[in-house]
């Protein structure tokens, strides 16, 4: 945990993030990887909360983002422009990837980072 207080603007945005990510572990635990080829709807709900994660992390003050390394504030970042602007190439094996084995960590992060844990 860093030592100084969270700004009230970095923390809204933390539980955007938290948030968004709790809705992806919730719909990828009664889900499968082949629900993705069938259900658009499922696609664009992940892809959606990814974006949110992405922005919200983006609004982060970058003395919050400097001060926490365990979170891949880069790649969070980088992954909600590639879905934003490359939306017609999305690569279903990484967004899966990442809801299952990315999201946890990122949860329990958040968490202790907002002292929910």
């Amino acid at each position: 945990m860093p030592n100084f207080n969270i700004k009230h603007e970095d923390n809204v945005r933390l539980r955007h993030m938290l948030d968004a990510a709790l809705e992806i572990k919730q719909y990828v635990q009664s889900s499968t990887r082949e629900d993705l080829d069938e259900d658009r709807k499922l696609v664009h709900s992940l892809v959606r909360l990814f974006e949110i994660i992405g922005e919200a992390a983006g609004q982060i003050s970058e003395e919050l983002r400097d001060s926490i390394p365990e979170i891949p504030w880069s790649v969070i970042i980088g992954m909600r422009n590639r879905l934003v602007h490359a939306y017609f190439s999305i690569n279903l094996d990484v967004v899966w990837l990442t809801s299952t084995e990315d999201i946890p960590s990122l949860i329990t992060e958040l968490k202790r980072l907002l002292n929910l844990s």
